[in-house]
């Protein structure tokens, strides 16, 4: 008897009227289903609303095709690309359905629409689950739709299994499912499977390496990023614009301005395209590194601008001390027809801020609600509340934080600690300092702000019993460094740090800046040493801070009257920052610092902040 299929072949050149009357009325039957199928499959490909999916859907069900996989999977698909899934899902899956209709490629189509959905991963996996209970095994094609759900729940544990059945299955020498895994890896914080998985595949391309350096750069890992960069050019692996992006954002992290060029001059090289994305990555870079004029060339030469454009430029030129700039550029982007977001508004009101902009924060904050008819967010608060502190301005600033419409949060109040700290106003800083670190048992910088606030009071006793309380609790604070960028190559310093192979010359040199320093009229600001020592002591341990050390560097290995970039990882302290100004001038060197708030660029004896920060 010969096979359906075989039947079909065969009927193909075969005219019906010749046919027996119950062959005639078997092949009309198959025929009609044809057409059938080939009409829903047309209607679906031309359908362009959620009203018309309805409408398809009872078409199905009247013409019988409710068990066409076929059908099915276009309809899926359809569903998906109209944010219609759970439609799709709910008439593919009734109780009781007979699973032997489901294949693969169905389950795939699910998994992948839910897999790119924000909030529907969770579903993506439990219908990876449910082909399992059907019985159908995945494919190389379903991992890869699994493993970025697992990424974007950022469960390791559920992508420790995934990855078990890829190895049971075989797919694990597979080049998408192992660039997956490298990303799954990085995006659940285990850079150690990332790159057992990296290294042990067969084959790579550039995603594959992209990937790997993706994940250095969004674990902080910015100098491995670049290091593997380099290898992927002696690899002769051609990058793309996603690679560039994340190694202009490892520059962006390092503060590695020289560097950043490079790449810069990589891209155009090897004209890899300039998408809007690479060029906000840029502008970006540049804006952080302290050279805001480049970044503002390639903002001005952009032939197309999205919001996040405008935002980078409008953010970079606050934290580089031009308020008013970033104010004609927030100007400038509401008359070229882009409604400013909530992160332009934090944007515009950050160049307030640090530009002791009082008043006009104000209007801009009022004109969120009342221009733009939207909600400040706590953000927005947030930089009222560190407008007002910086201005000296504490009890306003304490009266906002508790007229506010949410629950401050630890950065808000870290923000009025500070101020009351920078300001005089210790009792309030305390009494705020104990409540966060009842909210925040095991965060160190709150016990950090109480130890320098007692420190300030010379209240000895409290600050050694709350080193015993961070001790006890096994808490470290954070060191603070400072890097450096040489030669395309990155040094870091920490205070009193004797590890660099020329640690001997470098104290010659800071012995050196320290009399010239002197003769043109600095005294250390001894109060920022927040130990129980004598004076002689605190100034000569401000002597070794990180930044003074990796300046020191600089001024050994670069010519007269080379610009000296430094990043330091926290808030500069105020004899650093009143040294720097010195320096600046005595060496005649322009000396740009990226702190953990702002950039300071010195020259000739003045910070472009005002001593405003």
């Amino acid at each position: 008897m010969l096979h359906l299929s075989r039947k079909l072949e065969l009927c193909r050149h075969v005219n019906p009227s010749l046919l027996v009357p119950s062959f005639q009325f078997s092949f009309s039957i198959i025929t009609n289903k044809r057409a059938a199928e080939q009409s829903c499959l047309s209607l679906l490909q031309d359908c362009n609303s959620t009203s018309k999916i309805s409408q398809i859907h009872n078409r199905i069900l009247k013409l019988g095709l409710h068990n066409n996989v076929l059908v099915l999977t276009k309809f899926t698909s359809t569903c998906s690309d109209l944010n219609a899934v759970d439609y799709a899902t709910s008439f593919l899956f009734p109780p009781n359905a007979d699973s032997s209709t489901y294949d693969a490629f169905l389950f795939n189509t699910i998994i992948r629409a839910y897999s790119q959905t924000g909030d529907s991963k969770t579903r993506s996996v439990y219908y990876f689950k449910l082909m399992l209970d059907c019985g159908i095994l995945p494919n190389k094609f379903t991992f890869p739709f699994v493993l970025k759900a697992c990424a974007g729940i950022g469960f390791m544990n559920l992508g420790l299994q995934v990855h078990g059945l890829v190895l049971k299955l075989g797919f694990d020498h597979d080049l998408h499912v192992g660039n997956t895994l490298i990303h799954m890896y990085c995006c659940v914080r285990d850079v150690e499977y990332a790159c057992k998985v990296f290294d042990e595949m067969p084959k790579s391309d550039s995603v594959t390496w992209t990937a790997m350096i993706s994940g250095y750069t969004r674990l902080g890992m910015s100098s491995d990023a670049v290091e593997l960069f380099r290898k992927m050019q002696i690899f002769k692996i051609r990058p793309d614009e996603i690679t560039m992006i994340s190694v202009l954002s490892a520059c962006t992290d390092l503060g590695a301005l020289e560097l950043g060029k490079w790449v810069e001059s990589y891209i155009e090289k090897e004209n890899i395209p300039r998408t809007v994305e690479l060029c906000n990555a840029s502008i970006d870079m540049f804006s952080k590194t302290g050279d805001i004029n480049r970044a503002m060339k390639l903002f001005r030469g952009m032939s197309k601008r999205t919001i996040v454009s405008w935002t980078s430029m409008i953010s970079g030129l606050a934290n580089n001390g031009q308020g008013s700039e970033a104010i004609s550029m927030f100007e400038e982007m509401k008359e070229a027809g882009i409604a400013p977001d909530d992160v332009a508004f934090i944007g515009i009101l950050t160049a307030c801020s640090h530009s002791g902009l009082v008043e006009e924060g104000r209007k801009w904050f009022d004109s969120i609600r009342n221009e733009y008819s939207f909600e400040p967010k706590i953000e927005h608060y947030g930089c009222m509340v560190d407008l007002f502190c910086r201005a000296g301005l504490i009890e306003e600033a304490e009266q906002f934080v508790k007229k506010m419409p949410f629950k401050p949060n630890s950065i808000i109040l870290r923000t009025l600690i500070t101020g009351c700290r920078v300001h005089g106003k210790f009792r309030l800083g305390e009494s705020i300092t104990k409540e966060l670190i009842r909210i925040e048992p095991m965060q160190e910088s709150n016990y950090v702000l109480l130890s320098s606030i007692y420190a300030k009071t010379m209240s000895w006793e409290n600050k050694t019993l709350i080193r015993e309380a961070m001790d006890k609790k096994g808490i470290r604070k954070v060191p603070g460094s400072t890097m450096i960028e040489i030669d395309n190559r990155i040094y870091e310093f920490v205070s009193g740090d004797k590890s660099h192979y020329e640690s001997d010359e470098i104290y010659k040199m800071l012995d050196e800046m320290g009399r010239e320093m002197k003769r043109a009229g600095y005294v250390s600001i001894t109060s920022e040493v927040l130990l129980d020592i004598d004076d002689e002591d605190k100034e000569d341990a401000l002597n070794r801070h990180g930044e003074k050390l990796a300046i020191a560097f600089a001024l050994l290995k670069t010519p007269y009257g080379t610009p000296i970039r430094v990043v330091k990882n926290l808030r500069v302290c105020f004899d650093c920052h009143s040294a720097i100004k010195f320096i600046s001038k005595v060496y005649n060197r322009q000396i740009t610092m990226r702190d953990r708030n702002r950039f300071h660029h010195f020259t000739n004896g003045i910070c472009s902040c005002k001593d405003f920060w």
